[in-house]
């Protein structure tokens, strides 16, 4: 294969790194790499003193060499990387950004449980490069969060709205990021800024539920993948959006597909809707 050859064939087909990879998301996405016509694995990053650091990162999943070895030196990682994907926590992923900007890479943010403040201090990094940031990365759950937009905007408050979320019992954060984006949708269906109308945590004499008020109530248990419910609770009729996932590889598609989709775009700060064309 001449030199022109690699470079066209590296372009059609970009490298990722995956952070996070012993994580289950980090693995399914892995998975879901190596299985892809137009996506290479070409780098796995873990924290330092993790066992799978120095080890090739399908055997310490249990399966065949890849050729890829998991290391805890992002920078090296990112330097060969046309995109990274990474569903890991705050503090890291705003690490990550840096380095994903340096490197001019697609940086791909699934992480949940970013506050206001963490995710002002993204912005700084897209300024570099393509940052795709979502709180849910699967096609119908951007669907919901359309769907959500138009139902809330088509009623007043004489319906109360509540997002209903439910994971397994690993999960750390809650609200879900993909509540918050429904959350955040019904909001703006209304005209209202969703920090002025959040009810969450509800426990003990809590008082009658304030008009106009958006709720959220989560459920943790077993191996649920994510269930997501908006309802819309009117007097004498109810109306329920949702949707259920069953595999996880959904997220792990929609991940890919966006670090594909980035490619080539100026940089800035985009959303799965933008990756569906929504």
């Amino acid at each position: 294969m001449t030199a022109s050859s690699m470079t066209a064939s590296s372009a059609a087909t970009p490298g990722i790194v995956i952070t996070g990879a012993s994580g289950r998301m980090g693995q399914m996405l892995i998975k879901t790499i190596v299985d892809h016509p137009r996506a290479r694995l070409v780098g796995a990053v873990e924290r330092s003193g993790h066992a799978w650091v120095g080890q090739d990162v399908g055997i310490a999943m249990g399966g065949p060499e890849l050729g890829v070895t998991v290391t805890d030196d992002a920078v090296e990682a990112f330097s060969v990387a046309q995109a990274v994907i990474d569903f890991t926590s705050p503090e890291a992923t705003l690490g990550f950004a840096t380095l994903a900007a340096q490197a001019r890479a697609v940086h791909v943010i699934g992480t949940t449980g970013m506050n206001d403040a963490q995710i002002s201090q993204l912005e700084p990094a897209s300024r570099h490069s393509v940052q795709m940031r979502a709180g849910n990365m699967s096609l119908g759950v951007n669907l919901l969060v359309q769907l959500t937009k138009k139902v809330a905007a088509a009623l007043d408050e004489d319906f109360d709205i509540e997002v209903i979320e439910a994971h397994h019992h690993h999960k750390v954060d809650a609200p879900s990021g993909t509540a918050l984006m429904l959350g955040e949708a019904a909001a703006e269906g209304r005209g209202v800024t969703l920090a002025d109308v959040s009810d969450s945590g509800r426990d003990g004499i809590t008082g009658a539920r304030k008009r106009g008020d958006i709720g959220f109530s989560a459920i943790r248990g077993g191996d649920i993948v994510g269930e997501h419910d908006v309802l819309f609770a009117g007097q004498g009729e109810r109306i329920v959006l949702r949707h259920m996932a069953t595999d996880r590889a959904i997220f792990a598609r929609g991940a890919i597909k966006a670090a594909l989709w980035g490619q080539g775009k100026e940089p800035g700060q985009y959303d799965m809707l933008d990756v569906l064309g929504l």
